[in-house]
């Protein structure tokens, strides 16, 4: 290796192995600024990208689309820029020459974009004569568009699915010696999976987790064809229809996000148990004073929705019914409670729908708790979030409020046993001392798991919640 670049490795991304590269985002000769997105990678539960540690320019890029990566692998090999250098007096004049001198990175920083057209030597000739900007977004387009193509089926099985053994006699001699990562033997254990009869598609034969997933759906479908009792319902396959021949159709992918949601919210209603229980909360009083501390949270540079005091008001709400932060442990003899307050908050993002978690919310104040939502937010929508971040929560919260709706029926996010939907509020006349006054009332929805949580703990639930949040002096208690 040229003693002059530097080998950009993927970084740690948590208890995952051979995750998905969906996207390469630069070529040889592109120059990136830090925190420049290199790759993105798309797990189970978010698709990030990797951001470069340093300036510098590509030499040679070591991953491709539609390949897996784990932490440690090679993604690029980087130039780093050379440290700015002090002015040194001239000795003496330069000579001038015809012909042109090599050209070499100013000594001063330059703008982003007008380094990047300079080092884009290698993109088409439309693309760098064009702005910096424009160059990078149609050269990412064109990279998109070559990378697109049919992606590798995704299995029925979500990673944390609890199954009972399917290998009664695992070999534990052959178990030890086959070519898999702990997480993966771990994952294996769990499935009651015997690694010495899987086969490895991964780097010189090694086991990873959709291997594991591929030789349960076999085993699955081989006790279901001998007349078993296979885990869910057994229901009759959907046919295959052509929309096209009633009239023009169009067909779009969906991203993994989407395909993984789907599977994870379809086994959550078909195995949990859903009720719902829809009430309503008067906010007039938080609104108003919502409204009174816009020019603090100004000052302190965050916007206060409502969201923060929702997060507030529940945890309030799991601290007076504890069942309501639990999970139940596999077998469903037993119910896990938990001590910890980790509230998830929905996000739509263009990739589908993500639930970052606001750790510790019971610890944070509400312009504390601002920030972070705003934050988490964000960097869901930009793919910046780390895949911790997504993992540990007890309790969640979707909010529609903002697009609009009456009521829902939001699933369980399963380990959880509960779930707050939240609606558009509304202005309504409310009949209170003798008269008509308005009032501005805010739907709730909750879906709770009736294994864990009976009607009328429900609605105990959210009469507390809704009196919390109609007075918010309580949120100080």
């Amino acid at each position: 290796m040229n003693p002059k670049t530097e080998e950009i490795r993927v970084p740690d991304i948590g208890d995952f192995d051979e995750v998905d590269v969906i996207e390469v985002l630069v070529a040889p000769g592109d120059h990136v600024a830090v925190d420049d997105g290199l790759i993105t990678l798309e797990s189970d539960k978010a698709s990030m990208d990797v951001p470069s540690p340093e300036a510098g320019t590509v030499r040679e890029v070591r991953v491709e689309a539609g390949g897996k990566v784990s932490q440690g692998d090679v993604i690029v090999t980087l130039e780093p820029d050379a440290p700015a250098q002090p002015a040194q007096p001239a000795k003496r004049p330069a000579r001038a020459s015809a012909e042109p001198a090599p050209r070499s990175r100013p000594p001063h920083p330059v703008d982003e974009d007008e380094a990047e057209a300079q080092d884009r030597a290698s993109e088409p000739t439309e693309a760098r004569s064009s702005d910096g900007h424009e160059a990078r977004l149609a050269t990412r387009q064109r990279r998109r568009e070559r990378a697109a193509g049919p992606r590798p089926a995704i299995p029925l099985l979500d990673e944390e699915e609890e199954l009972r053994p399917l290998d009664d006699d695992v070999d534990e001699e052959a178990f030890g010696k086959v070519y898999a990562s702990p997480a993966v033997r771990h994952y294996a254990r769990e499935l009651g999976v015997d690694l010495a009869r899987v086969e490895g598609s991964g780097r010189k034969g090694r086991i990873v987790r959709y291997d594991v997933r591929i030789y349960v759906q076999k085993r699955l479908g081989e006790v279901q064809e001998a007349g078993g009792a296979g885990p869910g319902l057994a229901l009759p396959e959907l046919p295959e229809i052509d929309f096209a021949k009633w009239g023009e159709v169009e067909t779009e992918e969906l991203s993994k996000i989407q395909r993984l949601t789907g599977m994870n919210v379809h086994r959550a209603w078909v195995t949990i148990p859903h009720v719902t229980q829809h009430d309503e909360a008067d906010v007039t009083d938080l609104e108003a004073f919502r409204k009174a501390q816009a020019e603090e949270a100004k000052r302190r540079g965050v916007r206060l929705s409502p969201i923060p005091f929702l997060i507030h008001a529940v945890v309030a709400a799991l601290r007076e019914f504890p069942r309501f932060n639990a999970s139940l442990a596999a077998g469903g003899d037993s119910l896990v409670l938990k001590k910890y307050f980790h509230v998830g908050v929905a996000v739509d993002t263009d990739a589908g729908l993500v639930v970052p978690v606001v750790r510790d919310a019971d610890t944070k104040g509400l312009f504390e708790l601002a920030a972070e939502v705003a934050d988490l937010a964000e960097r869901a929508r930009s793919r910046k979030l780390k895949l911790e971040e997504l993992e540990g929560g007890t309790f969640t919260i979707s909010s529609l409020g903002g697009i609009g709706g009456t009521a829902f029926t939001p699933i369980v996010n399963w380990p959880e046993v509960a779930i707050l939907g939240v609606s558009r509020m509304e202005w309504r006349p409310v009949y209170r001392d003798g008269a008509f006054v308005p009032r501005l009332l805010m739907p709730l929805s909750l879906s709770y798991d009736h294994r864990v949580i009976d009607g009328a703990a429900a609605v105990r639930f959210t009469t507390y919640l809704a009196t919390v949040l109609g007075d918010i002096r309580r949120l100080l208690l």
